[in-house]
């Protein structure tokens, strides 16, 4: 009559560390290095959602950079920049507040899509509704509804009787097929239960 229960939920995949404290690092990194570094943020993001959008505005920023170092580099101030100088650490500071912006709200919006997928996945696997309305157990969807036991009346015709057949020979059945049973027999007796209750 029991089965051996319900289908455990798959485990958690496991992280490379907790989203926040990357969170924490990425910005603090783009902040401390006023932007020089901005391109690590965005490289993470890239490979965590593997959107082309995020692809393209990594390479964006890293191009942005590379300009931005470029103009550093030919300054010919000696103890403060001159126009490119200048040039170039305006770019690297303005970089930062949007990259900054854009990663938080990407990467907290992927991650709370991942929670509520694994959340809806286990639901699904313990007690999840089949696309019929009916709740079923470990991963069993119940049949489609018909006119009869369990389900609401429908006006249908009476099929014809079935010729009798002589029952096959009987084997032992496998030790898997008893287990679907004893589910069954759960299921049948859990959906008698609602149906006396309401």
């Amino acid at each position: 009559m029991h089965g051996n229960g319900y289908v455990p939920p798959p485990p958690p995949a496991p992280s490379a560390g907790s989203p926040v404290t990357l969170r924490v690092l990425f910005v603090v990194l783009a902040v401390l290095t006023c932007g020089f570094l901005s391109w690590a943020a965005m490289l993470r993001l890239a490979l965590l959602t593997r959107k082309a959008r995020d692809w393209v505005l990594f390479v964006a920023v890293v191009a942005l950079e590379v300009v931005a170092v470029v103009l550093i580099g030919i300054d010919q101030g000696e103890e403060e920049f001159a126009e490119p100088g200048n040039a170039g650490m305006t770019i690297l500071v303005s970089l930062v507040v949007p990259v900054i912006a854009y990663y938080l709200t990407m990467d907290i919006g992927h991650h709370n899509k991942l929670q509520r997928q694994a959340a809806a996945h286990f639901q699904q696997s313990q007690f999840g509704q089949s696309q019929f309305g009916q709740t079923h157990f470990g991963g069993y969807a119940p049949p489609p509804p018909q006119a009869g036991y369990g389900y609401p009346a429908q006006p249908t015709p009476a099929p014809a009787p079935a010729p009798a057949t002589p029952p096959p020979p009987t084997r032992p059945a496998p030790a898997r097929i008893e287990q679907v049973r004893a589910e069954l027999d759960e299921l049948s007796d859990y959906l008698r239960k609602q149906e006396g209750g309401s």
